[in-house]
């Protein structure tokens, strides 16, 4: 394998003491002409590569054929209308339907695929206004967090005529009457740092209808404070504006309200829970009486209702006991609460009354995940005497289903059809012991009456971080691996929420090794129990999950056939100097930190690479629009690592223009890519 030749600088940081040469710094720069020279011809070395592996046709034809079916999103009431997202099967974005009734065929209301023609601008975020009238929605374009709202009314499908830029990681929170909503936004970044530049000071913005940005009224904003990111809700009877002030990835929040009573904008915030000591979810009220989901005094969660006119938190009852199993989130329904908890890492779903006590269980199909599809909870209103969800696992499409509240029963509403028997398919649950002896759930999917004899070309996918679970997931592309005899494993590490707040704190800062030495006993023990063998043995993981990829090929080179790692953080004394990288400090800790530096250093992929060893086959993928996990992290690490690679299996990276870190991407640069990877796969795993 010929490597365009990388040029390498003196570049040397000086960390506690400790030189630390940084000789591929000048890649950082994703705009330059010379990094734009780099990035064609790695892009051009890797094409060449893949087309050229004859699985790959293949491959691709086959991801076209199960692509295309129908699938539906749940489905949203808002006064007298309901809203679903639905796709043909290779529409490049999902289209938002609105409909008359529950089960309509509906009308178009918006279409992101007449966005753009090469369906890069994605819907990022939307919000219908309580009357049904009025629909907000953010695009991004080419894979950004950047996005722009505009404001479309739902009768005609006409946008206004304003536009309001510069948003990221924001809601729309609509007043009562429609005549606006709150959004976040942050100052414009500096010229040619729209991508790189650290996200600083999210302010809180009210927009009134049919007015220009210039004219939006600020409505908070802690210049004190330029961490804070400020996220704001209305309550469901419209008496209250809530502000949850996060900072950073920490899920501990603060909660801050004001009247909506006579002018919205008047007043001053009551700064209610105004420390960073738990997490605090608002789900309803009854006036002054907040009905919230946290875990403080309970790291698995639980419900409690607590008097805001009494600060005091000795003060408040539980209206749901933390449990044995971890809450997940909860909505309000029919004046009844539904509670989603995790069980071992797949979901199950309880009733509980608003006074106290639990009213029964929503049964679901079999081990899998409850999704909602948009937003944090389940998407409805405490009025309605119904609620629709999703549910899906390895081996079951996303599947729409009504719970009835007066008949207490759950139907289906809509099941794809698909160009593949799920039935062929099992999947199985182990539990795996880590090097410390702690148990590590892994769920295992492949095809009825797999052989166990150490042959089955496997992919083992992880993430565990920042506390977010891996519950069972329908993925379509999936299947194209798993028909073809392959195994599909998905280890649920420490680091996320399967367990709780103590499971999550156990793959932190400088417990992060914790994380690695799972996913690496997940690894032995498929081999062990043969599955599959080293040399049939993937492992994939995507942003915390690509440094998981990368930590790991770095300290077992010699455990994994091939390695993913997609869109990773990789560069680990670097990572908060960028775009929102800051906020992840809390997760992982930071190189200004003496200890935490320490840590860091130990198990960095772009700094643990070693010259003249033999690393597995390695396909390194980004986005060269990515402004979350910045390119930079991936074209660092993919030069290190072709320099040091001292064997003959291919170190490659795949760079996707016009690309973010994944949310948005086109359902045609999806098939391309995964295509890539499979080709990728059967090459370097011999089964080709």
């Amino acid at each position: 394998m010929q490597y365009p030749k990388t040029r390498t600088d003196s570049t040397i940081d000086q960390y506690h003491g400790v030189q630390v040469a940084d000789p591929y710094r000048w890649l950082e720069d994703a705009d330059s002409d010379e990094t734009a020279a780099w990035v064609h011809e790695q892009n051009e070395l890797s094409a060449s590569y893949l087309s050229a592996i004859p699985a790959r046709a293949g491959f691709k034809k086959r991801l076209e054929a199960l692509w295309d079916f129908q699938r539906r999103s749940t489905i949203l009431h808002r006064g007298n209308a309901w809203f679903q997202f639905r796709n043909s099967g290779l529409e490049n974005q999902d289209v938002l339907y609105v409909m008359d009734s529950p089960r309509g065929d509906g009308r178009v209301l918006l279409d992101p695929n007449a966005l753009s023609t090469d369906g890069t601008a994605a819907l990022n975020a939307w919000s219908i206004s309580d009357d049904g009238r009025w629909l907000a929605y953010a695009v991004s374009r080419s894979g950004s967090d950047w996005q722009d709202w505009k404001v479309r009314e739902v009768s005609t499908a006409r946008d206004l005529p304003e536009t309001l830029s510069w948003s990221k990681f924001s809601g729309a929170a609509w007043l009562p009457d429609g005549s606006g909503f709150f959004y976040g936004r942050y100052p414009e970044p500096k010229e040619g740092e729209t991508y790189l530049e650290a996200n600083y000071n999210q302010k809180l913005y009210f927009h009134r209808l049919a007015t220009e940005q210039s004219n939006d009224m600020l409505v908070y904003e802690r210049p004190d404070h330029p961490d804070w990111g400020l996220h704001a809700m209305v309550t469901d009877d419209g008496a209250y504006l809530i502000v949850s002030v996060t900072k950073g990835t920490d899920h501990s929040n603060l909660l801050f309200y004001k009247e909506l009573a006579g002018d919205p904008l008047a007043g001053n915030f009551v700064e209610w829970i105004s420390d960073f000591d738990a997490e605090y979810s608002f789900i309803t009220n009854d006036g002054p009486i907040w009905y919230m989901q946290t875990n403080r005094d309970a790291p698995r969660g639980r419900i409690i209702a607590a008097d805001i006119r009494k600060p005091a938190k000795d003060g408040w009852k539980d209206v749901v006991p933390e449990g044995a199993d971890v809450l997940q989130y909860a909505d309000a329904f029919d004046n009844q609460l539904v509670c989603v908890y995790m069980h071992d890492a797949s979901e199950r779903m309880e009733l509980h009354s608003l006074g106290g006590g639990k009213l029964g269980d929503i049964a679901l199909p079999g081990l899998g995940s409850v999704s909602y599809g948009y937003g944090s909870t389940l998407g409805g209103k405490r009025k309605d005497a119904e609620f629709f969800y999703l549910y899906h696992s390895f081996d079951t499409p996303l599947s729409v289903y009504r719970y009835d509240f007066a008949s207490g029963k759950s139907e289906l509403v809509f099941r794809p059809e698909l160009d593949f028997d799920c039935t062929s398919l099992i999947t199985r649950q182990v539990f795996v012991p880590s090097k410390d002896g702690t148990r590590i759930p892994m769920f295992i999917t492949h095809r009825k009456g797999l052989a166990m004899d150490g042959s089955n070309p496997t992919v083992l996918y992880g993430y565990g971080g920042f506390n977010i679970s891996l519950t069972p997931a329908f993925a379509v592309w999936r299947l194209a691996w798993l028909e073809k005899g392959g195994v599909y494993a998905v280890a649920n590490l420490r680091g996320g929420n399967e367990y709780g707040e103590s499971w999550h704190e156990a793959g932190t800062k400088l417990k992060k090794q914790n994380v690695f030495d799972d996913f690496i006993a997940c690894a032995q023990w498929l081999v062990s129990e043969k599955f599959t063998s080293t040399k049939r043995l993937a492992i994939e993981g995507r942003s915390n999950g690509g440094l998981l990829v990368g930590a790991c090929m770095t300290q077992r080179p010699d455990l994994f056939g091939a390695c993913l790692p997609i869109v990773g953080v990789l560069d680990m004394l670097r990572f908060h100097k960028f775009t929102i990288g800051w906020a992840w400090t809390s997760d992982y800790g930071c190189s200004d930190n003496a200890d935490e530096f320490k840590s860091l250093y130990a198990y960095s992929p772009y700094h643990n690479l070693k010259p003249d060893t033999a690393y597995p086959p390695t396909l390194v993928l980004t986005g060269d629009h990515d402004d979350r996990v910045v390119p930079g992290h991936s074209f660092k690490f993919a030069a290190r690592l072709q320099a040091c690679q001292a064997g003959d299996a291919p170190t490659l990276i795949r760079i996707q223009t016009k690309a973010g870190h994944g949310a948005g991407k086109p359902t045609s640069i999806l098939i391309d890519e995964w295509a890539d990877i499979y080709a990728f796969l059967a090459r370097a795993l011999g089964v080709e």
